[in-house]
């Protein structure tokens, strides 16, 4: 059987004790022990931008990865936006080649995410992070290659980013058409949508049911949503 559980522990980082550093201790374990258990250390900067903060939906992605880990090891997996990179992070742990993107824009996202790769003792052979602004077609989003799964992390946090964010994964599903874009959504507004720009972009969505991840191993899907509304989200081609 397996178990989620967290610790929340408070240290001091660098700037003479300013920045306080939330490292949660995600440890996903087989419950008699065995050979394939891992911790997840993953830092959270309470005083930064929103990609240092990890936020509901990237628990219940990591989880429903989590129960999927057969289907991982070999993969390539490309998390968009990845922030603090649980979901791609635990990719990586069951076995999955990971390239981490967040914009290029934004530096110190990106060396952020170096970190949490770093303190989950995960080297570059195993993780990638690449500087991927959504909408922008530059240098690194040609260097990915053959690419079988892309991950999203709440990347839907805001109307003005939904386009970006599609034209970005219809790119890179036209150039993998056997890959898909798994992505949780917290729902925040009942009137945001992006089925216009599916249709746009020629691409189909399918609604994964999440009320079961982690009912076999005694977790409550509640808890890891913090009593919000999240979708777990199917893109694919038409």
């Amino acid at each position: 059987m397996v178990h989620l559980s967290w610790v929340a522990n408070l240290r001091l980082a660098s700037d003479q004790g300013a920045t306080v550093l939330n490292t949660l201790h995600y440890c996903l374990a087989l419950s008699n022990g065995r050979k394939g258990s891992f911790p997840l250390a993953r830092e959270n900067q309470l005083q930064a931008s929103y990609s240092s903060y990890t936020w509901p939906s990237a628990p219940v992605l990591a989880w429903f990865l989590w129960e999927h880990r057969r289907e991982l090891p070999g993969k390539h997996i490309v998390e968009l936006g990845c922030g603090t990179s649980l979901p791609g992070i635990v990719a990586a742990k069951c076995g999955a080649a990971v390239t981490l993107t967040d914009s290029a824009s934004l530096p110190k996202s990106l060396q952020h995410a170096k970190r949490c790769c770093e303190v989950n003792n995960l080297t570059p052979n195993q993780v990638r992070v690449l500087g991927l602004t959504w909408g922008l077609f530059l240098g690194n989003i040609f260097s990915l290659g053959p690419v079988d799964l892309l991950l999203g992390s709440d990347c839907f946090y805001e109307p003005s980013v939904f386009e970006d964010i599609i034209v970005t994964v219809a790119y890179l599903l036209e150039k993998n058409p056997n890959a898909k874009f798994l992505c949780t959504y917290q729902e925040r507004s009942a009137d945001w949508s992006i089925e216009h720009l599916l249709h746009k972009w020629r691409l189909q969505c399918e609604q994964i049911p999440i009320n079961n991840i982690g009912a076999e191993s005694g977790v409550d899907i509640n808890e890891l949503m913090h009593d919000h509304t999240i979708h777990l989200l199917q893109i694919t081609r038409l």
